[in-house]
C-alpha cells in the first residue's frame, strides 16, 4: 500500500463507474484514472457546462469514449430520484463524492441545511436509489469521501436543520462526520444480510482543490487559498485514497483510507482509524433512521 499508484490499479473494462461531482477537483481525477483504466464512467454533474467539459477532457486524455454526463443535484430529492430510475447499467462502482464546503446558511431544494443535504442526505438518497444497480454488479463497492475535518464533527439531532444556530465549519465537520457514520452503518447492514456490496469511506488529506468555491467569504478565501497552494498536495495525489478504497482487492468494507504522511495530511494511501464518534454504532443506527424519514428512502432488505 505505501507505493500505491495508479499503475497498481487493475484493468476496469466492462465495469461501470458513476462519481458524483465529476467535473472538478477529486471527482474529475478519480474519473480521469477510472476511465484510463476501461472503465465505463458516469460523470454524475450539477453544471452541465462544466460537466461536458470534463467529459471531453476525460475523453481526450484516456482516449476512451465510454465517458457519459448526467445530470445529478444533490441538494434535491427529484433530481436524485429522477437519475436513480434513469440509471440503466449495473453499477460496479460509487464514488460518493461531491460536496460543499463551509458555504453561508443556505437551503437545499427540500429544505436541508446545504451541507447536511448535499455532503450526507444527498449521498444517502443516492446510495439507496442505486442499490438496485448496485446489486446487479458481480463486486460492487461504494466509496464515500469524507474528510480530517469529521474529528471535530457531532451530530445536532437536537437542530439538523440549523435553525438555532449556523456556524459553517461547524456544520461541515458536522457532515463529513455523518459520511462515516453512514458508511460504517452500510457495512454493518450489508454484513448481517449477507450482501456482497463493500462499504468504504475515503479522505484526501489536505488536497489543493476548488472545494472552498462555496465559501463566498473574500478574505477567508485569500488566506486558505493561499494555504492550499502552499501546503496541499495535489487533486490527484488527494484522489488516490478514493482510488484505492475503490480498486485495490485487499479492501474490506468499513475499512477507512487516508494520506499516510504525517497528520494524515498528504502521503500514500494507508488505513487509517476514523474519530471515536465515527465508530459509535448507536450514533450511527439514529443518524440512518433520521435519514430514511427526512429522504424517504429505504434501503430494502437491509432494514
Amino acid at each position: 500500500m505505501d507505493d500505491f499508484s495508479t499503475d497498481a490499479i487493475p484493468d476496469l473494462s466492462g465495469t461501470t463507474a458513476v462519481v458524483t461531482g465529476a467535473n472538478s477537483g477529486l471527482g474529475l481525477q478519480s474519473a480521469l484514472v477510472l476511465a484510463a483504466k476501461g472503465a465505463r464512467v458516469e460523470l454524475a454533474c450539477r453544471d452541465r457546462q462544466r460537466g461536458a467539459a470534463a467529459r471531453e477532457r476525460i475523453r481526450t486524455e484516456t482516449g476512451n469514449d465510454n465517458v457519459h454526463l448526467r445530470q445529478l443535484d444533490l441538494a434535491s430529492l427529484a433530481s436524485i430520484r429522477r437519475f436513480a430510475a434513469e440509471q440503466e447499467k449495473p453499477v460496479d462502482l460509487l464514488i460518493n463524492n461531491a460536496g460543499v464546503m463551509a458555504t453561508p446558511h443556505r437551503t437545499t431544494a427540500d429544505g436541508f441545511e446545504l451541507q447536511f443535504g448535499v455532503n450526507h442526505l444527498g449521498h444517502f438518497a443516492l446510495t439507496g436509489l442505486l442499490l438496485p444497480a448496485l446489486r446487479q454488479a458481480p463486486a460492487p463497492r461504494v466509496v464515500t469521501v469524507s474528510s480530517l475535518a469529521h474529528r471535530g464533527g457531532r451530530i445536532d439531532f437536537e437542530d439538523l436543520a440549523a435553525q438555532r444556530s449556523y456556524r459553517p465549519w461547524n456544520r461541515y465537520n458536522q457532515s463529513k462526520l455523518a459520511n462515516l457514520l453512514f458508511t460504517f452503518e452500510f457495512q454493518r447492514r450489508l454484513t448481517a444480510h449477507g450482501e456482497k456490496i463493500l462499504a468504504v469511506a475515503a479522505h484526501p488529506g489536505f488536497a489543493n482543490t476548488n472545494l472552498t468555491a462555496g465559501m463566498n467569504h473574500p478574505a477567508t478565501l485569500d488566506v486558505l487559498g493561499a494555504f492550499f497552494r502552499l501546503l496541499g498536495q495535489s487533486g490527484a495525489s488527494g484522489a488516490l485514497p478514493t482510488l484505492y478504497a475503490a480498486t485495490a482487492l485487499e479492501v474490506r468494507g468499513g475499512e477507512f483510507y487516508g494520506p499516510g504522511g504525517p497528520g494524515q495530511l498528504r502521503g500514500r494511501p494507508a488505513l487509517v482509524t476514523p474519530a471515536p464518534q465515527a465508530s459509535d454504532p448507536e450514533t450511527a443506527r439514529r443518524l440512518w433512521d433520521i435519514s430514511t424519514e427526512l429522504t424517504g428512502v429505504r434501503f430494502a432488505g437491509l432494514d
